[in-house]
């Protein structure tokens, strides 16, 4: 069963282009990761601070590994000087 996740990010305030930067430097790395299916960056036209990342895993245990990898604990040690608050939807396609 594949896994979704939403994650939703908003910048603190004057951090709007160095969270974009760091954000868009993990994209082309989770492509390449096993069991990366769907990693979509989507920025707000309205918000340039408000980011979502819409995702597809094979597996729940792969997403984890995601977690875990070098690019996103380096993000991991960024995100308290630039995120003010996140969101994340972990979850399966219900229908449709």
């Amino acid at each position: 069963m594949t896994l979704t996740v939403i994650a939703t990010l908003k910048a603190k305030p004057g951090k709007e282009e160095a969270l974009f930067d760091t954000l868009s430097a993990l994209v082309e790395p989770t492509h390449n990761e096993e069991g990366c299916l769907k990693y979509e960056m989507h920025r707000s036209h309205e918000n340039p601070g408000h980011v979502i990342f819409v995702e597809d895993w094979e597996n729940r245990p792969l997403w984890e590994a995601h977690m875990e990898s070098p690019h996103l604990q380096d993000f991991s040690a960024k995100q308290d000087d630039l995120v003010e608050s996140w969101e994340l939807f972990v979850g399966e396609k219900a229908a449709g």
